[in-house]
């Protein structure tokens, strides 16, 4: 009896194996991952940014960061899909903030104040369309704390580029709203 028993459990576990290894099978894929990139079109650096809460790099003033792994998109691409991006940006990125007398540390309240005029911005990005395949993610940002995205295979500044804005751009005097 004990046997029957052993064999059973066997051929329940084989079977509970092969619905699992079932619900494994090769299908379509959820979700697509591509790179994180930047482009940014002003003169503050973007110390940090974040698509969805994935980390991209730091960039310098009117520059390009990026290649970094990965961001997660939904395989399918549907109208209305967005995407929340927050970063900080440094206004005046080639202060020179005080030392310490080591030369190697900062002085504490000089680099305080320093940062005491980033800024942080969160803007809601509609996702632009995309097809079977995601190259990368390019984050474009703009003056007055605009940002858009693009999906296409092709980076900036290539001319297929669906971002035409140029690089070096000026912050108006005012920002629409």
């Amino acid at each position: 009896m004990s046997n029957e028993k052993g064999t059973l459990r066997q051929r329940w576990a084989v079977g509970g194996l092969l619905l699992l290894l079932a619900g494994c099978s090769p299908g379509t894929p959820k979700y697509l991952a591509g790179d994180l990139n930047g482009v940014n079109h002003t003169s503050a650096a973007i110390n940090y940014f974040m698509v969805n809460g994935y980390g991209g790099p730091n960039i310098s003033p009117y520059g390009y960061g990026g290649g970094f792994c990965c961001v997660s998109l939904p395989s399918q691409w549907s109208p209305g899909l967005k995407l929340k991006v927050e970063w900080e940006t440094d206004p005046a990125p080639y202060e020179k903030i005080k030392r310490k007398p080591d030369g190697f540390n900062f002085d504490e309240a000089a680099l305080a104040k320093h940062e005491a005029n980033y800024g942080r911005h969160t803007a809601i990005v509609e996702l632009p369309p995309y097809e079977d395949e995601l190259c990368a993610l390019e984050v474009h940002f703009l003056p007055c704390h605009r940002v858009k995205l693009s999906t296409s295979c092709w980076r900036y500044p290539s001319p297929n580029s669906p971002i035409k804005e140029p690089l070096n751009m000026q912050e108006p005097a005012t920002c629409p709203k």
